[in-house]
């Protein structure tokens, strides 16, 4: 049987942040920016959640297909005419930059849904307006 696990990630998609570097005490020292960090903790408790759903108690270590659907907030300063477009997909959402959203993602789900993120090999990731915003996620193993 095939793994299936599938969860959303309500509000404000955020994506991974550059490390930042500090150079307190004299020693560089790297780290992740606080939004990444937390936005990240949020996944992997959503993605938690969705393993023990799926009465999964061992990460997935075969191939994995991934799809991520990031929905974006239609902004309030839209007019009536172009907030119907963007719930027709006719116009798309700038930020935030999707690949930043699936690489948060991603490094979310390390040791949380699978081993490593390197057992991606399908990635399809979208973006779209949506009247509130979250981020849709599905992973699957890959069939041989």
């Amino acid at each position: 049987m095939t793994a299936f696990i599938s969860f959303s990630i309500p509000g404000v998609a955020v994506g991974k942040g550059r490390p930042r570097i500090s150079t307190r005490g004299g020693f560089a020292r790297a780290y992740t920016p606080a939004p990444t960090v937390v936005y990240e903790a949020q996944v992997a408790a959503a993605g938690r959640q969705a393993m023990a759903d799926a009465g999964m108690t061992e990460v997935l270590t075969a191939p994995i297909n991934l799809r991520i659907d990031v929905f974006v907030q239609i902004p309030k300063s839209f007019s009536k005419k172009k907030r119907e477009q963007a719930l027709a997909a006719e116009i798309f959402p700038g930020r935030p930059d999707i690949d930043n959203v699936a690489k948060a993602i991603l490094d979310a789900l390390n040791g949380v849904a699978y081993k490593d993120d390197d057992q991606v090999v399908n990635l399809s990731v979208s973006k779209r307006y949506a009247m509130d915003p979250f981020v849709s996620v599905r992973i699957t193993e890959q069939l041989p």
